[in-house]
């Protein structure tokens, strides 16, 4: 009798399956150990940024007035308000009140990387806008925690979830508090999730104006991005929570390694950048180097996590800590939702996505746009990838004056 060969088959498959989690496990023990070789250079480089300046760095120099101001919830977070100035006089009224919120692994320079003609950020200001940068718990222009290390764990116990409710509440409620006024929002990525969350909570959403979603996020289910993909199979979010990685840092050591083994002999990391986010088109690949002074920068493994469960799920949802965790912390054995049905239909919002984004998919962008009840002002662009929203080259023509054209629709400007 001859041997079944689907079950012999179907056997191997288990085992090389079973081997490639044992070899994915023993490699992120060795990262942990390899890694705390590095940990004390780690902490004195993110010590060494929170001392430094965005103003002075990357605003100041262009002639840009720029003042810096921390807001907290118990973590320090950085904000900088940018205006523009003619012949040199900084106007004495300023414009609307706007903060913009960066995405994952970004910060407010995010803003500010391409020429003056190109970066929003700059382009607001000159349009008249009060022009707020909010920098999320982590980054490296925000300041730490009151009492908490970067070397403690507990410094890095947040997802997104905290991002919105806490960080983004409290950056909203200061600016509005400074500009005695409602504010207008630009959140990209990450930024979207938070705002959208966030907008689900009357005593925020009562502070905004409108806003505006550069590649909105709320549901994930259809990333299509390989080397995302290739993690969310792996559960390389759990194994780093397993083995008490709590702080992502790409830029060390151990975060190096861990990227180099997600590629080798499983994707085509070339074009890295392509196969975290999708096929991007205009922004200018010759400036990586110099984008990479400044970005990536922290993030935490249980945002990490948060986002994976979204991808596994396909749900708008607090953060599920397991059934019994769930219990301790919602009295639910499943997280809740964060029903963006419940944003206002009064609140204005404007989105724009692409057609090769691989993060934020048009039918998650539908999906999303069933379930609010206002009809926001769209715009689609076929050729244009995750980043290309931020960083394209052509973005002011393409993107920004559409964007900029719905602001004025609901607050003029100041003449500038």
């Amino acid at each position: 009798m001859k041997p079944d060969r689907r079950v012999s088959n179907c056997s191997l498959l288990t085992l090389r399956g079973m081997l490639r989690a044992m070899v994915a496990f023993l490699l992120v023990i060795f990262f942990v150990f390899a890694g705390e070789a590095n940990c004390s250079t780690e902490h004195r480089y993110l010590h060494h940024r929170s001392e430094r300046s965005l103003c002075a760095e990357l605003i100041q120099p262009y002639g840009y007035p720029c003042s810096e101001h921390t807001t907290e919830d118990g973590y320090l977070l950085a904000l900088q308000r940018v205006s523009s100035s003619k012949g040199g006089v900084i106007k004495l009224k300023p414009g609307p009140p706007i903060l913009l919120q960066h995405g994952l692994f970004q910060g407010g320079d995010t803003w500010f990387v391409n020429s003056m003609e190109q970066s929003l950020g700059f382009i607001l200001a000159d349009h008249g806008f009060d022009v707020w940068v909010g920098n999320v718990r982590g980054t490296h222009w925000s300041h730490g925690h009151i009492s908490l290390s970067e070397k403690d764990k507990e410094f890095w116990d947040w997802s997104w979830q905290e991002l919105a409710l806490y960080d983004l509440a409290a950056m909203i409620n200061y600016v509005h508090a400074m500009a005695n006024s409602k504010i207008f929002f630009v959140g990209h990525s990450q930024g979207t999730i938070m705002g959208l969350a966030a907008f689900t909570q009357p005593e925020i959403v009562d502070m905004v104006e409108a806003a505006a979603l550069l590649c909105p996020i709320s549901y994930l289910s259809h990333v299509s991005a390989q080397f995302v993909r290739k993690m969310v199979n792996m559960h390389l979010d759990q194994m780093l929570l397993a083995m008490g990685i709590h702080q992502l840092e790409l830029r060390s050591d151990t975060g190096v390694r861990i990227m180099d083994f997600v590629c080798d002999g499983h994707i085509d990391c070339n074009n890295l950048l392509s196969s975290l986010t999708g096929k991007n088109c205009c922004f200018n690949d010759s400036r990586i180097d110099y984008y990479l002074e400044y970005e990536p920068h922290p993030s935490s493994s249980k945002n990490f996590n948060h986002l994976f469960q979204m991808i596994r799920k396909g749900t708008f949802a607090k953060y599920d800590y397991g059934w019994w965790g769930n219990m301790k912390k919602y009295g639910n054995l499943q997280p809740p939702s964060f029903d963006i049905g419940c944003i206002p239909e009064s609140l204005p919002l404007w989105m724009g996505y692409g057609g090769n984004d691989a993060l934020a998919d048009v039918t998650d962008v539908e999906h999303t746009l069933k379930e609010l009840q206002c009809k926001p002002e769209l715009l689609y662009l076929d050729s244009y990838g995750h980043i290309d929203f931020v960083l394209s080259v052509t973005a002011n023509e393409d993107i920004y004056k559409n964007m900029i054209g719905f602001f004025r629709s609901w607050g003029k400007p100041n003449s500038s």
